[in-house]
């Protein structure tokens, strides 16, 4: 209720009268049942835009953070997005932003859409940067379709009287990607990372951005800030990968083995 509340009472209106994205082949996305929808992300407009303008509900995974702030003003915001239905999501890494991913699964589990961005933070330049795999985790372990998305001259900045604004922006929806076809390999470290790297080419050819083959974290604040990337620069996010062999082409490489390993043993 609150979800629906707060959409056409507010964010659809405010967004369509102040920003004038526009929303392009949202046919894309699945009329029911579960998906990912993974977009770039260029500013903290697309969070609320996108869902704004879309029919059917979309559930950003927040970080815990903001549901265990202390003060009044955190209090409010973890208030705010339990009532919209946001779930809170570990962005530490590691082993515990994969148990983390609980909440996230049940979501899907009861067929919905869940929004995600793969490179974990808003880009520190315009360009787009290497993804994190939970994007490839959740596809894999849940066995649902994968939605790119790409955000395009979504930077908010300031309009008349003060107020944020987009200027040419547009959201541009992908074909859905399937992987299911890996789905027995969500522990294999190549395939979550062919997945994700899949998807961000995708993100890469809707939203015309340059890809840098690294985490933006690194450029934002670790070891890579205020260094030149030129050397880090791709193509394609896909540069180079080759698809690795599906569940049921190592069925049938296993199979050939052994029979060839029986045939061996028959002749001995």
């Amino acid at each position: 209720m609150w979800y629906r509340f707060f959409k056409y009472a507010l964010f659809r209106p405010g967004v369509r009268l102040l920003m004038h994205p526009e929303l392009v082949d949202e046919r894309n996305i699945p009329a029911t049942g579960p998906a990912v929808l993974a977009s770039n992300h260029l500013d903290a407009g697309d969070t609320f835009t996108l869902p704004a303008l879309m029919r059917r509900r979309l559930i950003w995974p927040a970080k815990k953070e903001l549901f265990e702030g202390k003060g009044l003003r955190m209090r409010i915001v973890a208030r705010f997005l339990r009532a919209v239905g946001m779930v809170p999501l570990d962005r530490s890494g590691g082993r515990a932003s994969v148990d983390a991913m609980g909440p996230v699964e049940a979501e899907l589990a009861a067929g919905n859409l869940i929004g995600i961005f793969p490179e974990g933070t808003r880009t520190p330049d315009g360009r787009l940067y290497r993804g994190h795999t939970g994007v490839a985790r959740l596809a894999l372990e849940n066995g649902v379709p994968v939605v790119p998305v790409g955000m395009v001259n979504t930077r908010l900045r300031r309009g008349p009287l003060g107020l944020p604004t987009m200027k040419g922006a547009r959201i541009v929806i992908g074909t859905p990607l399937d992987y299911t076809p890996w789905r027995g390999q969500a522990d294999s470290v190549r395939v979550l990372r062919w997945v994700t790297d899949d998807v961000m080419a995708h993100i890469q050819q809707l939203s015309g951005q340059e890809y840098v083959n690294v985490y933006a974290s690194r450029v934002k604040y670790g070891n890579l800030k205020g260094k030149d990337l030129t050397g880090h620069l791709r193509a394609r996010a896909d540069e180079g990968l080759e698809a690795p062999p599906t569940d049921a082409e190592l069925a049938a490489r296993d199979a050939g083995s052994a029979e060839r390993s029986g045939a061996g043993e028959s002749h001995d």
